[in-house]
């Protein structure tokens, strides 16, 4: 590869630039920023952490001006779930170093909604708290949604009369998928707006009209749908619908700039589409992860394809996915807190569906671990083996 002068002359010189990934951004140590992050560390204002590659979290650092740039973005995401002054709304999140949502935090406070922080609560504690205040939005992950749920049947709280009318998930895949999103309509008969962001490069994506997928703000961010194969190591430029890995480049994020940063995040993009919002489209949002795919028995498979079945079957139960290797060869179980019945009838469906065999164990209720962040269902223990 040649090398580039900078500032580019135009934007189609960006492709000859090398791509960035999570490797390159991780800190050589415990605690050390990326090298993105090399600003005078007075200049930063906010310190927030990530998982990172090499055991230890990944620290990531945002100036005042990038902070408010997160908020920007943020102004397209609660735009599309008609968000104003006049809403109330709760924050099921921890309130921990992995940035979740702290930019919908303050830019829910520079709206002037109203927010009902819950950090360090009980999930039965957070109901009562939409309950009392009359919570109108809520954010959280689609797991913690559906776990809600499950709550809220245990402690008699019936869902259907409360006053939550939308929720904004991000954080793991779900958003975006039908099934899911559906389950979780259904159930606090309410609407589900997707959001898609990563600490290492911002708040890139928000909800389509028909909440069947995610706009990238364009505006903010140069977006690159690549195809990465035998035949182009390099990466080729998808066509339009074909599956391929986002590539981002932030626009605004001066103290933290990523250029080219392959995302791991699989998508569908489309240019030519019929909806008002011209940005890029990506159908079904964030399908799944480059580094999660597995190829059982010669199918790949994404532990997003396989939650949506899951959840056809099991709109809110916890189950686990777990990869292990037998005789060189990739095996994917289940485990389904679910009577044996339901794990019969979700081991017909992804017979049906994937076309290969999955065993699902039923397990008694409480028996696998829940999740208010980002939830850990897929269990690689291949290395294991």
């Amino acid at each position: 590869m040649r090398s580039i002068c900078l500032p580019l002359d135009s934007l189609d010189q960006l492709g000859e630039l090398p791509f960035l990934t999570k490797e390159d951004l991780v800190g050589n140590a415990p605690g050390v920023p990326g090298r993105i992050f090399d600003l005078p560390r007075n200049q930063y204002s906010r310190l927030h952490q990530t998982s990172g590659t090499r055991g230890y979290p990944m620290v990531v650092l945002d100036t005042p001006d990038d902070w408010q740039w997160w908020l920007r973005c943020w102004d397209f995401v609660l735009d599309a779930a008609r968000v104003t002054d006049d809403d109330v709304a709760l924050m099921a999140f921890s309130f921990g170093p992995f940035i979740g949502f702290w930019t919908a935090h303050d830019a829910l406070v520079r709206r002037q909604s109203t927010v009902v922080p819950s950090g360090g609560m009980s999930s039965e504690n957070r109901l009562r708290m939409i309950t009392d205040h009359h919570c109108t939005v809520m954010c959280c992950t689609p797991t913690y949604a559906l776990h809600l749920v499950e709550v809220a049947k245990r402690v008699g709280v019936d869902l259907s009369a409360n006053s939550v009318t939308r929720i904004i998930v991000a954080g793991e895949p779900g958003g975006s998928i039908d099934s899911i999103r559906c389950n979780i309509e259904q159930a606090w008969g309410a609407e589900v707006f997707d959001h898609t962001g990563a600490s290492e490069v911002g708040a890139w994506g928000f909800a389509s009209d028909d909440r069947r997928g995610i706009h990238v703000i364009e505006s903010e961010f140069i977006a690159e749908c690549l195809v990465f194969d035998d035949a182009s190591p390099r990466g080729r430029v998808a066509a339009e619908g074909e599956q391929a890995e986002l590539v981002l480049t932030n626009l605004g994020r001066l103290g933290g700039p990523a250029i080219r940063y392959r995302t791991g995040d699989i998508v569908r993009g489309y240019r030519q589409h019929d909806r008002p919002c011209r940005f890029l489209w990506l159908d079904g949002g964030v399908l799944g992860r480059c580094d999660d795919m597995v190829v059982i028995r010669g199918v790949n498979v994404f532990p997003s394809s396989v939650e949506a079945i899951v959840r056809e079957i099991e709109p809110t139960a916890e189950f686990r996915m777990i990869v292990t290797r037998r005789d060189h060869m990739d095996q994917l179980a289940i485990q389904l807190e679910a009577s044996e019945s339901s794990a019969g009838q979700l081991a017909r469906r992804l017979r049906d569906r994937l076309a290969m065999r999955i065993d699902v164990d039923p397990l008694p209720d409480g028996s696998l671990p829940r999740f208010e962040a980002k939830a850990k269902r897929w269990l690689d223990h291949r290395e294991l083996h």
